[in-house]
Order: C-alpha cells, then structure tokens, then sequence
C-alpha cells in the first residue's frame, strides 16, 4: 500500500501503523530475548498497555503502578513520533510523576525531544496537552 497512491491522510495513517508496529516488533524481541515470563517483570511494566474495565466501561492505560483512564481527547490525525528506548524511559519517568501527582517538566538541552515526547504521551493518553515555551 506505501508504495501505492494514495491520499495524505491515509498516507499517514499506515506511516504511524508502520511505527507502533515496528516498536512493538523491537518491544517483543528485547522481551523473548530477556526472557521476560511474567507480567510483573519490570520490562513488561515499563511498557504502556492499554486494558478494557468491563466495571466502568472504560479504557485503563498501565504503566508500572501508574494507571491512566483514557482521556478521549482526540487531537487528529498526526505525524508519530519514532519511539526509542530513550522514548520509552521518559514515558515511565513522566506517568509516574504523574500518577504521584507531581506534574512533569522536562528539562535538557534544545532539540532533545522533550516536548515532541511529551505531546506524544499526551495523545497516547488522550489528554489535552498545552506547551509554553519560557525560554527568553
């Protein structure tokens, strides 16, 4: 289909397709060569799964001890952030200073990723995400 016409929206839907599931290939290879057997292995945990509760009726997004009720906050159909091991540890370090209600403020050097990673978990969750940029 890549190879194919087709629309812009569409286009982008399977680039993002290709990405999670590209991710998701290297997640399930690092886990088989671990030999991660049990879901409370911490590389199983350090991973952000989405669960259905049949309770509520809802979505739970889980990541460590942290969980997450999916926000429905749809923000489009936009470009996917490549996710690296880097990617990964920032996504625990931010949902569990979240989920300690501490809020997340990265901070580092410009052109790192920070807020691309951050607006990214943001739509993972389904969160509404504002960005200021207090730079001089």
């Amino acid at each position: 289909m890549v190879q194919g016409d087709l629309t812009k929206p569409m286009r982008m839907k399977l680039m993002c397709m290709i990405t999670m599931d590209a991710h998701s290939r290297d997640i399930i290879g690092k886990l088989f060569e671990e030999k991660v057997m049990n879901a409370d292995e911490f590389q199983w945990q350090s991973q952000l799964k989405v669960y259905w509760d049949e309770g509520k009726k809802d979505f739970a997004q889980k990541i460590a001890d942290a969980t997450f009720w999916y926000g429905y906050e749809y923000l489009g159909n936009g470009p996917r952030l490549v996710i690296t091991p880097l990617t990964d540890r920032i996504y625990v370090t931010a949902t569990q200073a979240l989920h300690l209600c501490m809020g997340c403020a990265p901070a580092g050097p410009a052109g790192t990723g920070k807020t691309e990673t951050t607006k990214d978990l943001s739509a993972a969750l389904g969160k509404a995400i504002y960005v200021f940029n207090c730079s001089d």
